[in-house]
């Protein structure tokens, strides 16, 4: 039976890492065995410049974690070496990451499912996730999609504005002329 110290720090990671995952706006779980130290370093240093968190948890603690966190529906996958990847503010880089790295690394490194806002994703999810263009593409695309309309009219206006002034300045040299 463990000791109390022992049960209080376990509880207390378990507090810290539900409060991570409550204000995480998604979140990828992965087997990473078989992942060498030096490849490990470079994907954690990826997912960090890219603003994403990730730690190697017990399935016990993340299971516990999730469940704090009002995400449910991952238990299934809590099996095996386990890590995560969560994000607070970016909702693609870090299924865009872990999901080119699966799929360099077969056999060793897999994607095993994941979240967003609260809704349990699978593997195939997390990769389609993966595929989306970054927030700032989207935002640019919709402005765009918004905009063409407001340009169109406007061209319709200038259009409709000059021949008005053609054919007001036709009228002034018709005047002129017959005077």
């Amino acid at each position: 039976m463990p000791s109390e110290k022992i049960l209080e720090k376990k509880k207390q990671q378990v507090a810290e890492l539900a409060e991570c995952l409550k204000g995480a706006c998604t979140g990828v779980i992965v087997d990473y065995k078989g992942i060498t130290v030096a490849d490990d370093t470079k994907l954690r240093k990826e997912l960090r410049e890219a603003g994403c968190d990730y730690k190697v948890v017990k399935n016990t603690l993340l299971k516990l974690a999730l469940q704090e966190a009002g995400i449910n529906g991952l238990e299934n996958v809590l099996e095996g070496t386990t890590a995560i990847a969560y994000s607070k503010d970016d909702y693609v880089s870090g299924a865009k990451i872990l999901s080119n790295y699966a799929d360099k690394s077969k056999d060793v490194f897999n994607v095993k499912a994941g979240f967003v806002d609260g809704n349990v994703l699978d593997a195939k999810g997390v990769k389609e996730l993966g595929e989306l263009p970054p927030k700032e593409v989207l935002v640019a695309k919709a402005l765009g999609g918004l905009n063409a309309p407001i340009t169109g009219f406007v061209t319709v206006l200038n259009g409709t504005m000059k021949g008005l002034v053609v054919a007001l300045n036709a009228i002034a040299e018709k005047k002129g002329a017959e005077a």
